[in-house]
């Protein structure tokens, strides 16, 4: 279901997904007011309806009063969104998702849908792998196991963010698994043990043939079901190892073929985004033996500058480096790796996608550009490992929805839209429309259309109401991008003639 934009989603946006919410304490009805609002926070709009068990129009909203919100400013607007979601859904038809399948493979390993935990700190313990895995993941790569001595920097994490606080782009510069190899072993192995269904990765990293080699095969050993190698951390104080090999397609053949020469386990290699093409050092690993390739790992950067103390984010003792950018910012550019490599008649592997996956639409669409699994981190570092209840709720509506029973059936979808330059149709305009129900009269458009386009918008002071100029307008739709109101839509074609056919 669309929103017909009646529900106030910069309210939404205010909530701040308390662990155990005040509002849901305080509903006298015994609405789950808190599991409503993060379902609408992460774009699972039906999965909010099925919610409502009843309706919150005759209420005085003590949930409001509740709202931790408002102890330092006004609390978030509870009844307003929980009324206008009534209103909007009243004549909605809810999908049902019965029969829907949501397995999905990683590397020909069944998962029981595309989710699991990137190798990260969020699945770099037991308790904390165990957690997640109870509560809906179909498996985790564990954090990155290697032989050596780790010392990491205290703070290591810093961050860009929205007006609302919550992140938009990450950056860590920490480091790999602090634990002993036996340690992790041990662990891997109690995994694996207490839950025999989920699948467990190991991600591995070494110095040299040897170690990766004996890492991999004491990983097997473990009983894991997945090795992924760690070509591609941008963070360690040993500059031979991490980075250096994503970027070198000799090492990376030697050291995918070391690895597979420890194990008969399916092994991913994991790709950098540091490179202008992401493709060769793909094919690198297919010719060292790896059974499909992980993408992407973070990319390098400086999120800022502590303008107080003069020093790049996040500052060490007065310094700083560059360090491993994640989030939704990254997406667009995860994207493009995952189309290429999937868009490759020689490379055919599979794809394990990540780099910015927040909400189940991220994840479906790195499944529709041919990743054939999901990993996430970032996203559960900010709101908890929680999100995989939106996450496999608002992927099977969208199936239900689009009447597709299987997630096999989605994966790669898209991939061939992506096409050269010269490929994409240039000779038709689709001009703006203007909803003016929904214009509240900002000239947002106007605005950005004179200074940034093409000055084909006229906007009536006195009315407050935009009109397009046909005769300028060359359908770019930056108008549409820039409203606020979502009131500008399309409505009309017009050829255009290739200036080589003029006359």
């Amino acid at each position: 279901m669309i929103l017909n934009k009646t529900v106030d989603m910069s309210e939404v946006a205010r909530c701040l997904l308390c662990h155990e919410p005040a509002c849901t304490k305080a509903c006298p009805k015994g609405i789950s007011v808190g599991d409503i609002i993060r379902s609408l926070y992460f774009d699972n709009i039906d999965g909010a309806v099925l919610k409502m068990s009843e309706s919150c129009n005759n209420c005085d909203a003590p949930c409001e009063r509740a709202c931790v919100k408002g102890k330092k400013s006004h609390s978030v607007a509870i009844k307003n969104v929980m009324t206008a979601l009534e209103k909007d859904a009243k004549n909605e038809k809810i999908i049902s998702y019965k029969n829907i399948d949501l397995s999905a493979s990683i590397c020909g390993v069944k998962l029981e849908n595309p989710f699991l935990l990137s190798s990260s700190v969020v699945a770099s313990n037991y308790e904390m792998c165990a957690k997640a895995l109870k509560m809906g993941w179909a498996g985790i790569v564990f954090k990155t196991i290697q032989d050596f001595e780790q010392n990491d920097c205290s703070p290591r994490f810093s961050a860009t963010k929205k007006q609302n606080g919550s992140f938009y782009g990450f950056k860590n510069i920490e480091e790999l698994s602090h634990n002993t190899v036996e340690e992790d072993m041990k662990i891997l192995s109690q995994l694996k043990k207490d839950f025999p269904t989920k699948i467990i990765v190991a991600s591995i990293m070494g110095r040299n043939e040897e170690e990766w080699t004996s890492i991999a095969k004491a990983c097997e050993q473990a009983g894991v079901d997945v090795i992924e190698c760690n070509f591609s951390c941008p963070n360690l104080e040993n500059s031979d190892i991490g980075i250096t090999i994503g970027q070198d397609e000799e090492l990376i053949e030697r050291f995918t073929r070391a690895t597979k020469k420890g194990t008969k386990l399916p092994v991913l290699a994991k790709m950098t985004p540091n490179v202008a093409d992401m493709v060769p050092f793909a094919r690198a690993a297919k010719r060292g033996g790896a059974d499909g390739i992980a993408a992407i790992n973070t990319i390098r950067s400086i999120t800022g500058v502590d303008l107080k103390e003069c020093v790049a984010e996040p500052a060490v003792n007065g310094r700083s480096m560059i360090g491993g950018y994640s989030g939704v910012a990254v997406k667009p550019i995860a994207l493009r790796f995952i189309c290429d490599m999937a868009n490759d008649s020689e490379l055919e592997l599979p794809i394990s996608g990540m780099g910015g996956i927040e909400t189940w639409h991220d994840g479906l669409e790195f499944l529709l550009l041919g990743a054939e699994s999901l990993q996430v981190t970032t996203s559960v570092m900010e709101y908890g490992y929680r999100v995989i209840e939106d996450m496999l709720d608002g992927l099977k509506r969208y199936m239900g929805e689009k009447g597709i029973q299987r997630v096999s059936d989605l994966i790669g979808g898209a991939k061939n839209t992506v096409v050269a330059p010269p490929e994409v149709e240039r000779f038709t305009c689709l001009f703006p429309a203007f909803d003016l129900e929904k214009c509240v009269g900002c000239g947002r458009c106007y605005i950005s259309c004179y200074d940034g386009g093409h000055q084909a918008i006229d906007f009536d002071t006195s009315t407050k109401i935009p009109k397009l100029n046909g005769s300028k307008c060359v359908g770019c739709h930056l108008c549409k991008l820039v409203c606020p109101s979502n009131a500008i839509g399309t409505v009309e074609q017009r050829i255009k003639i290739p200036a080589n056919k003029k006359n």
